[in-house]
């Protein structure tokens, strides 16, 4: 039984962001410090990415833990609300994730992914790693 009126549940749901996370942009921030000129959520690449660089063909994801399903097996049996609806849309995202990585893979990009909490406690390692990749395929 959620502990919320629908009304809360409704303006708490509608005030989770979909572009322009914290971690999104303190990722962005970081590469921009660094020199780094990128395109947000460009609409031109399959997947829309969080960040682009559309010169070394390069697509970063910054996913959310919950609405990308980090360690979905083991967390799918904490979600205790509206099990239904939310184990069919994480699975969907998912699956959204893995047909968006074919594609972008196939058309020759490099596709990194963070969870936004990697983004958070380890952005030098996930600066590091964006920056050699780009190193690479200069």
């Amino acid at each position: 039984m959620d502990v919320y009126t629908p009304a809360q549940r409704s303006k708490n749901m509608r005030a989770i962001k979909a572009t322009g996370t914290k971690d999104e942009v303190r990722l962005a921030k970081a590469l921009w410090s660094l020199g780094y000129r990128y395109r947000k959520n460009n609409k031109s690449v399959f997947g829309k990415p969080d960040i682009t660089f559309k010169k070394y063909n390069l697509a970063i994801f910054v996913d959310s833990e919950f609405f990308h399903g980090k360690d979905w097996e083991t967390e799918k049996h904490r979600i205790k609300s509206n099990v239904e609806f939310w184990h069919k849309k994480i699975e969907r995202n998912l699956q959204r994730d893995k047909e968006v990585n074919i594609y972008l893979v196939q058309n020759g990009w490099t596709v990194l992914r963070f969870w936004s909490k990697d983004v958070k406690k380890h952005l030098d390692d996930c600066t590091q790693k964006i920056v050699s990749i780009i190193d690479s395929n200069k």
